[in-house]
C-alpha cells in the first residue's frame, strides 16, 4: 500500500493527515509551553506509541492512558512516563503495575484509601515503589474524591504508606467542555479548578508532595493551561482535532487529521446513497459523523447521514450532491475519534494523498 493514492484505497480506511496531525501536535506543544505547562497527553484517540513518541519528541513529558493493560503498550515501547487515570483494583492488575515499576514509571490515580493500601501491598511484595496521585471530583460526579476534608484526609493516609509515593493530585473538568458562552466556561472552570488548587496548598503546608496538578480534557485545554495552580494537562485528542472539539467545546486553531475513506456501494433513489461504513467503523456517540467531500475534494456541501447501521451509512443527498454513482469514493469525518479508533486494526497515514506508513494500533482492545 505504501505510495498509493488515497483513491486506491480499498474501504472502510481509517487514515491521518500526517501534516495536519503534526500541525496540531506542534500547535498543542507550543500553546502549553507559552502558558508554562507540561504535556502528558491521553492515548485513548490513537493508542500507538509512535505517535506518543512524536508528542514526547515535541517536548510532552509522558502520556496517560486509561488502563493498566495499555498502559503497558506504551512502557514497553520506551514511554516510561505514564499516567493511569483510573482506579486500578484487583491483584491481577496490580501485579502488572507492580511490573511495569520494574522497567517504567507509571503514576496511578486513587481516590479511596482501600485502593492506595491495596497498591502499597503489591509493591512492598514486590520491591518496588509506585507514584500515586489523588484524583478530585471537580463536578463530573464519576470517580474522584470530594474535595475538601474528604480530599485532605486521604491525602494524609496514602501519604504513610510504604511501598507508594504521593506525588500530587488531578481533576476532570468536562462536565465543563460543551459550555458555549467562553466567559461563562472559563469561569466555570477556574471555580472548579480552585478545587484542587486549596488541597495542593494544604498538602504543600502539611510537608506533603504535590509537584503535580494535572487536569484538561482537550475541549477544555485552551482555558484550563491558563490557571495558574495547573502544572499538566492531559489533552490529547487535539491531535485528530475531533469535530466534537471544534464544534461543541469551541477550540480553536486545529484542524481534523482524521478521517475515513468509504465508497457508495448503493444508490436506492436519487436523494438516497449508501456507504460501506456503519457502526462497526465509525460510532456516532458523542457527535455524529460527517461525509464533507470526495476523496476528489469535491465537496458534498448537502450530503447529510440519515442513519447508521453495523455495516451500512445512509445519506440524504441534495441537488448538488445527486450526481453520486456506485464505485465513487468519499471522506467520512468521525464525530469523536476515541469511539472510532477502537473499531479499526490499522491507521494509513497519508502525505500529499499518498500512503507513508501502515500503523496497527498496538493497544487497541487492551481494557484490562
Amino acid at each position: 500500500m505504501i505510495g498509493q493514492h488515497i483513491t486506491e484505497l480499498d474501504t472502510p480506511s481509517l487514515c491521518i493527515d500526517l501534516a495536519v496531525m503534526e500541525a496540531n501536535l506542534n500547535s498543542m506543544m507550543s500553546y502549553l509551553k507559552e502558558h508554562g505547562k507540561n504535556w502528558r497527553p491521553h492515548v485513548k484517540c490513537h493508542k500507538l506509541p509512535v505517535i506518543a513518541q512524536m508528542q514526547v519528541d515535541a517536548g510532552a513529558i509522558g502520556v496517560t492512558s486509561a488502563k493498566s493493560s495499555e498502559a503497558a503498550v506504551f512502557i514497553e515501547n520506551g514511554i516510561p512516563d505514564v499516567l493511569i487515570a483510573n482506579m486500578m483494583i484487583g491483584e491481577q492488575k496490580l501485579q502488572r503495575i507492580a511490573k511495569l515499576c520494574a522497567i517504567g514509571d507509571p503514576i496511578i490515580a486513587c481516590d479511596h484509601f482501600v485502593q492506595a493500601e491495596a497498591l502499597s501491598d503489591v509493591c512492598r511484595q514486590n520491591g518496588v515503589k509506585c507514584r500515586v496521585i489523588l484524583e478530585v471530583d471537580l463536578g463530573m460526579q464519576r470517580v474522584g474524591i470530594r474535595p475538601g476534608p474528604d480530599a485532605q484526609q486521604l491525602a494524609r493516609g496514602v501519604n504513610k504508606l510504604p511501598g507508594v509515593e504521593l506525588v500530587g493530585i488531578m481533576g476532570y473538568e468536562g462536565h465543563l467542555l460543551s459550555e458555549t458562552d467562553e466567559e461563562k466556561k472559563q469561569k466555570q472552570i477556574f471555580t472548579v479548578l480552585s478545587f484542587l488548587e486549596e488541597l495542593r496548598d494544604v498538602m504543600l503546608a502539611e510537608g506533603m508532595c504535590c509537584d503535580i496538578v494535572s487536569a484538561g480534557g482537550t475541549g477544555s485545554y485552551q482555558i484550563t493551561a491558563k490557571h495558574p495552580a495547573v502544572t499538566e494537562l492531559q489533552a490529547g485528542g487535539g491531535i485528530f482535532a475531533d469535530r466534537f472539539y471544534l464544534e461543541r467545546c469551541g477550540v480553536k486553531g486545529l484542524t481534523p487529521s482524521l478521517t475515513l475513506v468509504a465508497s457508495v456501494v448503493s444508490r436506492p433513489s436519487l436523494e438516497r446513497a449508501v456507504l460501506d461504513v456503519g457502526r462497526k467503523s465509525v460510532h456516532p456517540d458523542i457527535h455524529p459523523p460527517t461525509v464533507p467531500s470526495m476523496v476528489s475534494g469535491k465537496a458534498l456541501n448537502d450530503a447529510e447521514v440519515t442513519q447508521l447501521s453495523a455495516e451500512h451509512m445512509t445519506l440524504k443527498l441534495g441537488p448538488e450532491s445527486q450526481n453520486l454513482i456506485v464505485g465513487d469514493k468519499v471522506i467520512v469525518s468521525p464525530g469523536y475519534s476515541d469511539h472510532t479508533t477502537v473499531l479499526h486494526n490499522e491507521f494509513v497515514g497519508l502525505r500529499d494523498n499518498r500512503v507513508e506508513c501502515i500503523w496497527p494500533i498496538a493497544a487497541r482492545g487492551k481494557l484490562k
